[in-house]
């Protein structure tokens, strides 16, 4: 099962703004349960879309300027960009079908 990569306030312009795939970044925390929860959606979404779609992580505590850069209030928020823009945006825990319906339409 493929990994989210990790992406920190540095490498978010070279790892989502130049990124020639969609990516779905989830801004997370460790304390987060429900970020933990998803956790696992994230990487399945990540193997079966893989060629598709980049799948990455960013960890709020961290990496304070992009979360606040897109107004992250609640975790896990979760943004598809596609050509550096955000285009879709999930906030809370969901069931991994609910997380794909609302992401494919996009790739």
């Amino acid at each position: 099962m493929n990994k989210p990569m990790v992406v920190t306030d540095e490498t978010f312009e070279e790892e989502i703004v130049k990124s020639p795939l969609p990516v779905l970044l989830d801004f997370w925390a460790a304390w987060c349960g429900p970020c933990q929860m998803i956790a696992p959606h994230l990487e399945g979404v990540a193997s079966e879309y893989g060629e598709r779609l980049k799948v990455a992580q960013i960890d709020v505590d961290g990496n304070s300027k992009t979360a606040a850069r897109f107004g992250v209030r609640s975790i896990p928020t979760l943004i598809l960009f596609k050509k550096g823009q955000p285009v879709e945006r999930l906030v809370g825990y969901m069931p991994k079908e609910q997380l794909v319906a609302r992401i494919k339409p996009h790739l």
